[in-house]
């Protein structure tokens, strides 16, 4: 009989005693259960005893999580945790400080103990640790153990970080702003500002008046990571945090400060590996940057603002080289046609205003300044592709205008711009960090790579989303590989050129995950039998055409010949004997033997055909025994092969099975099954490309309430 399920078997252990094995019924109380442990050691005052387990974390055992006990635990019976807080709370307030230091250890490493920490913070030990950190007269050793418990006891939540004096917020800031500071302590002092500044917008603003970005960036350009990850977390809390009205303030600040270039050159491209902690920070602080992009990403283009027409007038000037025209040169409407002419070689879609095109959100203003940037620092480029564009066919044309808006907006979506960080993520990419204007090189790299595959899908205008989709996914794949620099995500671009990006999703749809649902494997099975049909009437049209064999005696290799051949109709075997081997077919007329198919009882292979049970030397022979088949028909007759090869095996093996009604299981069968139902599938999934294909089907609409609208053919 099994044990019941509430009872469970474990271990307890007390200090200068043998553990013991009990069984503990969880439908008892806990204290029932310490009161037993306590009488069976012969212990007094069983309420200042506690369990917890005997593992890494020492964690207490309560009513709430004692359900998480397992059979075979090791547990240990300890001095409660109210009991244990009272002492540890009298212990750091020890005038030795041998002993404040032990028992600072102590509760650092008790305070992680949720258990304990409720019972210490009962004690106001919040704020007897605060006062201790205000008086500044511990240091070293004393100091960190004593930041380390004020951490650990505030990641529970039970205390509210609004609590804390402008003294506390000082004093941990002016540890973290000194130049030569013990490591334990400026790492607890990070930990503690990036809590403090993102549990409290009140604190935020406190913290920012005492802690400037010029105090915090010389942490990363040491070679601890630990201390690097810390800073960069604190940096991103005070990003976070920011009224967006200071966030732009601060981002040129942190342009000022080289924050990037420190980065690049102290964390992502030091000799020692990113760990998670530091590649989630790198990745918020991508995040926060390209979110400075959103209020461009949503304003919407004024078509009555002059400073921003004249952005438009920009790029038109650049592409042609022409001067603005002068007021009173030519008439109204010959300079509109000429600038209607321009912007259609733009490719914008508005020709007449091109301001409206700017209208939609998103991308806003920020495809215009990325079209800006695009023309004047990569001027020879720009021009190329306007000109290049302008002079093709009108249906042929690849849009510049209408491409970088579009452009513009897939970028975002890629990068995810204007949404907040992720806490699980870990996705940054180190080329971002390589330039300062690096989002607008990201583009100036993609509107390339755009008007290059255009050209290589020979695309009109009706493909522009078609176009689309496949640069996005040259984009998303080439950022998977992490580049390092701009440069390594350009040269990975040139790899995937259209072609190849036919060939990645043909070997994807044939061989991962997305050949094999369900609609894939459904029409697979549909599509079977058709193709088992075909290399059926393929084997039986061999045996039509025949085979010569040689025939092989027991004792020795005779050079004598026989043919077999099937009849056209699939009744009979026609056999004979042969002098020499035949150049050709050999006719039906000249076999004299014959075997209706009708007459057939079955097809054995290998050691159960009758001339290999044979005694001799041909027994040994592994070699014929895999060739070897034999009819067998009547009550003993039978009629023996030895195929010249593998392949007249396998086709007569198989013939002679579909002629039986019998399954064709030869190793060829399946060969040919797999090359004939692969290339099927492609050639059915031909029309289907680029389209996704859904899991299931779509709904069966409901039947209508009537049939009036069927047409009477009487």
């Amino acid at each position: 009989m099994p044990p019941p399920a509430d009872i469970v078997k474990v271990a307890i252990e007390w200090p200068g005693a043998f553990p013991k094995l009990m069984e503990i019924d969880q439908k008892k109380p806990l204290s029932a259960i310490i009161k037993e442990i306590c009488e069976g050691w012969n212990l007094p005052n069983p309420e200042t005893f506690a369990l917890q387990n005997a593992d890494s974390t020492n964690f207490y055992i309560t009513e709430k999580n004692r359900n998480n006990i397992k059979n075979g635990s090791i547990l240990r019976l300890t001095t409660s945790a109210a009991q244990m807080a009272q002492q540890l709370h009298e212990r750091i307030q020890s005038s030795s400080m041998d002993m404040k230091l032990d028992a600072l250890k102590d509760l650092a490493n008790s305070s992680r103990d949720i258990t304990f920490a409720q019972e210490f913070i009962n004690l106001d030990g919040i704020s007897l640790l605060t006062q201790m950190v205000e008086s500044g007269t511990d240091f070293g050793d004393l100091l960190s153990f004593t930041l380390t418990a004020f951490v650990e006891l505030m990641d529970h939540g039970i205390v509210s970080w609004d609590s804390f004096s402008v003294a506390f917020i000082k004093k941990i800031a002016s540890y973290v702003c000194k130049s030569a500071m013990d490591t334990a302590v400026l790492q607890r002092s990070l930990a503690i500002l990036e809590s403090m500044v993102l549990n409290s917008q009140d604190l935020y603003q406190k913290v920012a008046q005492e802690i400037t970005i010029g105090q915090l960036i010389p942490h990363l350009q040491g070679t601890d990571q630990d201390i690097q990850t810390y800073t960069i977390a604190v940096i991103n809390a005070l990003f976070l945090k920011a009224p967006e009205e200071k966030r732009q303030e601060m981002a040129h600040i942190l342009a000022q400060k080289q924050l990037r270039s420190i980065i690049l050159s102290n964390v992502i491209r030091s000799n020692k590996p990113i760990n998670d902690e530091m590649a989630h920070q790198l990745y918020v602080l991508q995040v926060l940057t390209f979110n400075l992009l959103e209020d461009r990403m949503m304003t919407k283009m004024d078509p009555q603002d002059q400073a921003q027409r004249d952005i438009i007038f920009e790029l038109r000037r650049i592409a042609f080289d022409v001067e603005c025209e002068s007021n009173n040169s030519g008439s109204i409407e010959k300079r509109k046609s000429m600038y209607t002419r321009d912007y259609k070689k733009l490719g914008f879609i508005n020709h007449v205003n091109p301001a409206v095109d700017f209208t939609q959100i998103p991308p806003g203003m920020l495809a215009l300044d990325n079209m800006l940037y695009f023309a004047r620092h990569h001027q020879d480029a720009y021009i190329r592709i306007v000109l290049e564009n302008s002079s093709r066919e009108d249906k042929h044309e690849c849009p510049f205008g209408r491409s970088s808006i579009e452009l513009t907006k897939m970028l975002c979506e890629i990068l995810k711009v204007g949404e907040l960080p992720n806490e699980n993520c870990h996705d940054f990419h180190p080329m971002f960090f390589t330039h300062d204007r690096s989002f607008e090189e990201f583009f100036c790299i993609c509107i390339q790579l755009l008007n290059k595959t255009w050209k290589e899908m020979r695309a009109t205008s009706e493909d522009f989303n078609k176009v689309m989709q496949v640069v996005k996914e040259q984009i998303t794949r080439a950022l998977t590989i992490k580049p390092n620099s701009l440069d390594q995500f350009k040269s990975r671009l040139q790899n995937l050129s259209y072609t190849e990006i036919l060939k990645l999703r043909q070997s994807e749809r044939m061989n991962q995950e997305d050949f094999q649902s369900r609609p894939i494997l459904e029409l697979r099975e549909k599509i079977q039998p058709e193709i088992m049909e075909l290399i059926k009437q393929q084997r039986l049209n061999r045996l039509c055409e025949g085979t010569c064999f040689r025939k092989i005696s027991s004792r020795r290799r005779q050079d004598k010949f026989w043919y077999c051949r099937l009849s056209p109709n699939h009744k009979v075997l026609h056999y004979g004997d042969l002098e020499e081997s035949p150049q050709g077919e050999v006719p039906h007329d000249s076999l004299q033997d014959k075997l209706p198919v009708a007459d057939i009882k079955a097809v054995v292979t290998g050691k159960d055909c009758p001339h290999m049970k044979e005694k001799g030397a041909l027994k040994q022979n592994k070699e014929v025994l895999e060739l070897s088949f034999s009819v067998l028909y009547e009550s003993d007759e039978y009629l023996n092969f030895i195929a010249p090869d593998k392949h007249e095996y396998c086709v007569w093996t198989d013939g002679l099975n579909a002629l039986l009604g019998k399954e064709m299981t030869s190793e060829f069968t399946r060969s040919d099954m797999d090359t004939l139902l692969n290339m099927e599938m492609k050639l059915r999934l031909l029309d289907l490309e680029n389209i996704q294909i859904p899991e299931v089907p779509p709904p069966i609409p409901k039947e209508p309430s009537n049939y009036d609208f069927v047409y009477d053919c009487n």
